[in-house]
């Protein structure tokens, strides 16, 4: 039986990151591993292998950037006491200054956040973004190996950070192609019905936190709102998520008279809602992969998203009229929105060649990269 720590803030399945790291810790379980988990939070599932072991770490005040120096040291508490009888170390960022192998789903030197709602946010996003910057230099230099969700991300650390790409490894995001699979012709139909979803009406989808301007929103707006003015304009759009800018997003739809915008806030029927979908939207201004749009293309959904996106990179040459070159044009966005309107069979017949190919990926195929990316290490 071998050893490995983990350090992440949440083990749990909802998130990118989070549900990645859930799915490493679930497959080292099974495979009979000792695994250590220092975290927030863990899901159930995996408290109930009797092979793992959570620290936990208390949440101060529910803040994430409050208790990283916590989640901090108990990370390299646990590191020093199980690395000396020969585990493995995985940390994700800068959550933990550890040197063995180092796991970035996001790079914080790579994009410049900016929220429109009050000061104190502001302030306090400004003041996270410098800890954060700090946390990921140290954690990222003293790394033996790094691990990366994208091409992107291995050329943000490059130029942001100067990491030496020998030391730099990509792997993807896996799917859990049980849950994530398009819908037949009936499902959907049955699936509008619960959700009171027109039939005889496309329902474009956006997924993200309305809070800062990294998922794009506002630019999807814009576009919604010069595409409504149309008359031959029929589609609806569903907002899925919460934030700091959602009753805002609700008034100001309101007072430009779009009625043809659903705002759901949050749920936990995702893969449901996207099945009932036809097209999903993502503007984003940075995004080091995208597990949204991944699971909304696994889903047999067409993707709409910005081309310097991680699963960008994943698109066919035959479906680049599906990505953005700049995501604050809404008048692209618009035109790209039109032209997916106008031949809705022609983008859900390339799509689906894509989506087979990612569900062909599952988390266990991820999980067995990285453990392959571990055992390379050992014999070097």
């Amino acid at each position: 039986m071998k050893s490995y720590l983990l350090v992440t803030g949440d083990f749990v399945r909802t998130g990118g990151m989070d549900r990645a790291n859930f799915a490493l810790a679930d497959y080292l379980a099974r495979q009979g591993q000792q695994v250590h988990l220092v975290a927030h939070r863990v899901a159930s599932e995996l408290l109930a292998y009797p092979n793992v072991k959570f620290h936990q770490v208390p949440k101060v005040a529910q803040s994430y950037l409050l208790s990283n120096p916590l989640l901090n040291w108990v990370g390299r508490f646990q590191a020093h006491r199980l690395a000396v009888d020969g585990a493995r170390v995985l940390v994700n960022g800068g959550n933990c200054q550890w040197g063995d192998v180092n796991w970035v789903h996001y790079v914080h030197a790579a994009y410049q956040p900016e929220y429109q709602v009050g000061l104190l946010r502001q302030f306090k996003g400004s003041v996270s973004r410098r800890m954060f910057l700090t946390a990921e230099q140290l954690a990222l230099k003293s790394a033996r190996i790094i691990l990366v969700n994208s091409d992107r991300t291995k050329q943000h650390l490059i130029e942001k950070l100067s990491i030496p790409q020998q030391r730099l490894y990509r792997i993807y995001y896996g799917i859990d192609p049980q849950i994530f699979y398009p819908a037949t012709p009936q499902q959907r139909t049955e699936l509008r019905y619960q959700l009171g979803w027109p039939q005889d009406k496309p329902i474009v989808v956006f997924i993200g936190a309305l809070g800062d301007r990294r998922k794009g929103f506002d630019t999807l707006f814009a576009a919604w709102q010069q595409l409504c003015a149309s008359p031959d304009w029929d589609a609806n759009l569903v907002v899925i998520g919460v934030g700091a800018e959602l009753a805002l997003w609700q008034r100001r739809a309101e007072i430009a008279g779009i009625s043809s915008i659903q705002f759901l806030g949050f749920r936990s029927d995702v893969p449901d809602l996207l099945r009932a979908a036809d097209c999903l939207v993502a503007p984003t201004r940075y995004e080091a992969y995208g597990l949204g749009v991944h699971e909304a293309l696994c889903c047999g959904l067409p993707a709409i998203v910005s081309a310097n996106s991680g699963v960008a990179e994943r698109y066919p040459h035959q479906l680049s009229n599906l990505l953005l070159t700049d995501p604050e044009d809404a008048v692209d966005l618009e035109a790209r929105l039109r032209q997916w309107r106008k031949d809705t069979y022609h983008y859900n017949k390339m799509v689906k060649s894509l989506s087979e190919k990612l569900r062909d990926y599952t988390w266990d195929d991820m999980a067995k990269s990285i453990l392959e990316k571990f055992e390379q290490d050992v014999k070097l």
